[in-house]
């Protein structure tokens, strides 16, 4: 039996440790095929999604059933303007949301749940979402990434029937992982959770507990220290938030999102039944990034509702107001705004929609189309948001209420930018979404030449190496020299009115295009590959692109075949891809003929205090605390905040 640490300290780790430790958790291997993984090898497999797959029947009543529901509450019962004033979801708000089954959305039937597919959970999220989105972020944190879906992939029988009828229509779930002083590096994980007997104990704290404050259940990652009988590792639990030593020390206030439940949570000598574990010992980082393959799609489809209420206002105040002489949607500054607010709607919808019916079908390996989704779609929000209030002007910075007050239409543009913000930093900011797309666009090259760019490996297995990239170069790089993109007729399906066929020969010529750029780097920086981020960013950058493109297109040739607004989503389709190729081109500009160099010294200049004399001038409204909170682990010294909704 072990003891109980007094003081565990935090881990002290080597950058090379801590990606080990990351590249511990990925999932390796590619049991099913990718159209993302495939577009950034160069080999453009339109075939994986199109035709456009589509659900079933009898989940689509029961989709279209529950949002008829889901709206008439939004409408009836969810005051938005009262949340953002609160900064509070009312209780009796959260509770009409648990009878409807909003709770159990992604619940299997057999639970309590209503079974929704992927798709249909996506549509919900964003329906509520487009009511308030901290209510949004309360059933996707719940569900997406909270107790629900890692029971539903690594969950025992006994965990399942316990813990998910519960989550289906009483309790609230939380996800908690980040500590004061770790974010995207989970190898310094402080929380520890030590084995005695038939129990964990847990001591530390984490920070930004969304759901934390009012979740009856969380999802805790704790390290288990290694000893006799116990592998040790980063470890994942369920733990009832009413046991004793849990304290919910601080609800966090943000510039969005103000009715965000979002705390910081210590754990004190917390006991946890081990059979409360999931999985084994050393799988919760596993865990983790796997329930967020799909968890992830929750963030841009709320994303997509931001997007159409974007055009919504847009439309219709820019048809009301007048400026010399005619509405400010017909002059081009204004129109090119609205244009791009519209085609980015369509294809992010494109995106999420696909990225989602492929979930459902579980055909294809979607963990970086889920990822493309949610690094462009919060991307692509936040734009589109910001071009709202653009148009607006000044009635765009004003908040509802001032507008209301003065006898105005209160739109709260301003409060959408705020809300959107967070987007580009949840579930994985944009830097590391990124490096992780980056690092899986790259697996196959690191699979069979990654020993020949390891420092520490020996000389016979760089050889080894060298053998195996060079019959793997030897078949793949003639493939990137010629392709169906340069052949006019190819993808003449696609041609009604409105030809998108040359945009996808663009997509083809251009994704072997990235493949060779990709190659070339690599040849080029080897080991020193990945400290090129700006580089890398720029790549992926480039895969999203080239996957919006494809996914607009594929939905247009949908929508057409299907009789619903054909011609006008050809049209959207269009414009999308002109305006999506413009980007792709000034990115593959910027591979080369970029200041990255130049920006590494100067940021090294201003951590020495070299530019220090340029901050003078200004009075810094900062009060001298701490960068980072104490975490020490011990009892707390503050109220306990938690507040269970019932």
């Amino acid at each position: 039996m072990s003891a109980v640490p007094e003081s565990p300290s935090r881990p002290t780790v080597t950058e090379r440790e801590a990606r080990e430790v990351a590249e511990a958790a990925r999932e390796q291997d590619w049991r099913k095929p990718s159209f993302a993984k495939e577009l950034f090898l160069g080999r453009f497999r339109l075939d994986l999604i199109h035709p456009h797959p589509l659900p079933d029947d009898e989940h689509v009543q029961r989709g279209e059933e529950f949002l008829a529901k889901l709206r008439d509450f939004c409408e009836t019962k969810i005051d938005g303007a009262r949340i953002e004033r609160d900064a509070l979801i009312p209780d009796e708000v959260i509770t009409g949301l648990k009878e409807l089954g909003a709770f159990g959305m992604k619940i299997d039937t057999k639970y309590g749940g209503l079974g929704l597919t992927q798709v249909y959970y996506n549509k919900a999220l964003a329906l509520v979402g487009s009511a308030n989105p901290a209510i949004g972020a309360l059933l996707s944190a719940h569900q997406s990434i909270g107790v629900p879906q890692p029971l539903k992939i690594f969950g025992t029988k006994e965990q399942k029937e316990t813990f998910l009828p519960r989550c289906a229509r009483t309790d609230i779930s939380a996800f908690l992982l980040t500590e004061p002083d770790v974010g995207s590096d989970p190898a310094r994980l402080a929380t520890t959770a030590v084995p005695e007997g038939d129990e964990y104990v847990l001591d530390g704290v984490k920070l930004w507990t969304t759901n934390g404050v009012v979740a009856d259940l969380l999802v805790v990652m704790a390290r288990v220290p290694k000893s006799e009988g116990h592998r040790g590792g980063i470890t994942a639990f369920v733990v009832e938030a009413a046991s004793e030593g849990v304290t919910v020390e601080n609800r966090n206030a943000f510039m969005g999102l103000r009715g965000l439940e979002n705390g910081v949570t210590r754990f004190h000598r917390v006991r946890v039944p081990a059979s409360h574990r999931i999985g084994e010992e050393g799988q919760g980082l596993k865990i983790a990034l796997t329930t967020l393959n799909t968890g992830r799609l929750s963030l841009p489809a709320m994303c997509v509702g931001s997007g159409k209420w974007c055009l919504k206002i847009a439309r219709e105040w820019s048809a009301a107001r007048e400026q010399w002489g005619k509405p400010v949607a017909l002059h081009e500054a204004v129109g090119s705004k609205i244009a791009f607010i519209a085609a980015t709607t369509f294809a992010l919808e494109a995106v999420v929609d696909l990225s989602s019916q492929m979930a459902d079908e579980n055909r294809n390996d979607i963990r970086i189309e889920a990822a493309l989704a949610k690094l462009y779609g919060s991307e692509m929000a936040w734009l589109m948001a910001d071009e709202l209030v653009q148009i607006r002007g000044g009635r765009g910075f004003e908040t509802a209420a001032s507008l209301s007050a003065r006898g105005e239409r209160a739109v709260p543009a301003e409060q959408m930018l705020r809300d959107l913000r967070i987007n580009r930093i949840f579930e994985g900011s944009t830097e590391i979404m990124h490096l992780l797309i980056a690092r899986e666009a790259v697996d196959a090259h690191l699979s069979v030449a990654g020993d020949l760019i390891d420092p520490e490996k020996s000389l016979g297995d760089k050889a080894r190496a060298g053998a195996n990239a060079g019959v793997f170069y030897a078949r793949w790089l003639p493939k990137l020299v010629a392709g169906p993109g340069q052949l006019p007729g190819s993808y003449g399906g696609f041609k009604h009115g409105i030809d998108l066929s040359p945009h996808l020969r663009y997509v083809e010529r251009t994704s072997r295009k990235l493949a060779r750029s990709t190659f070339y780097a690599m040849s080029r920086w080897q080991g020193k590959m990945e400290t090129k981020q700006g580089f890398l960013g720029r790549i992926v950058d480039i895969g999203a692109e080239l996957f919006a493109m494809s996914a607009a297109c594929v939905r247009a040739e949908l929508l057409r075949g299907r009789g619903e607004n054909g011609r006008e989503a050809y049209q959207l389709a269009d414009v999308f891809c002109r305006q999506a190729r413009v980007r792709v081109e000034e990115l593959f500009g910027r591979l080369w003929n970029n200041t990255d160099d130049i920006d590494r010294k100067v940021v090294k200049g201003v951590l020495a205090g070299t530019y220090e004399w340029l901050e003078q001038g200004v009075i810094d409204p900062s009060d001298d605390g701490p960068w980072i909170a104490d975490a020490t682990p011990g009892p707390s010294r503050r109220d306990n905040a938690h507040r269970p909704i019932r």
